[in-house]
């Protein structure tokens, strides 16, 4: 059976061993927990919220968060800070493609959904990707 430290290694793996993911981050990649508290990088950081484990299949979700400082903006003459979205697209249209090409022996991994959310206290915005595994 596999466990949720399993589900964010892989997730780790595939993405940090992306070098078009790698190059495109200002950053890197982390497990939850290890994203320094104070950076400003574009970092993307995996982790896995449930995982079932008394049957098979196993059935679990895990996220990949894409983390950009939002920029300043210039609105009626008051600056602004607001989500850097060409960056959250540009970052996240390579993560999909590394995620959907992704083969894992025995297991399923589909990318069910994807949105933007505010982390105001860090003037940042990021992408939640959620995933669904089915492992045989």
């Amino acid at each position: 059976m596999k466990q949720t430290f399993d589900l964010d290694t892989m997730l780790f793996n595939l993405l940090k061993g992306s070098p078009e993911v790698v190059s495109e981050i200002s950053g890197d990649v982390y497990s939850l927990g290890e994203r320094p508290d104070d950076s400003q990088d574009e970092d993307i950081v995996v982790n896995s919220i449930d995982l079932t484990q008394e049957y098979l299949p196993q059935l679990g979700t895990s996220n990949v968060n894409i983390h950009v400082s939002d920029m300043e903006v210039q609105i009626k003459k008051k600056k602004q800070k607001k989500a850097n979205r060409k960056r959250l697209k540009a970052i996240s249209t390579i993560v999909l493609k590394t995620l959907k090409a992704a083969k894992f022996d025995g297991l399923a991994m589909v990318v069910t959904n994807q949105t933007v959310l505010n982390e105001p206290s860090l003037s940042q915005h990021y992408v939640n990707i959620r995933i669904d595994w089915i492992i045989h």
